[in-house]
């Protein structure tokens, strides 16, 4: 009974795309380790940027950050 835990930034992914990727991913478990894909669980959680953290800084503020200097340049 494989469990898949997939975490995104909430950014508006669409339920189209996150329907494929319970669906690609489905196909791969079965695939790579010949599952039962109607025992197979996929967990797609949403993450908000200011609660993601990568360098020691959100991912809120590296992306504003970025932005920033790209409306400078």
């Amino acid at each position: 009974m494989p469990y898949v835990h997939i975490q995104i930034t909430r950014e508006g992914a669409t339920p189209e795309q996150k329907a494929a990727l319970i669906r690609g991913t489905t196909e791969l478990v079965v695939n790579v380790l010949d599952k039962n894909p109607a025992t197979t669980f996929i967990v797609i959680e949403e993450v908000d940027t200011d609660n993601w953290g990568i360098g020691g800084e959100s991912v809120t503020t590296l992306r504003r950050r970025a932005r920033d200097q790209g409306a400078s340049r």
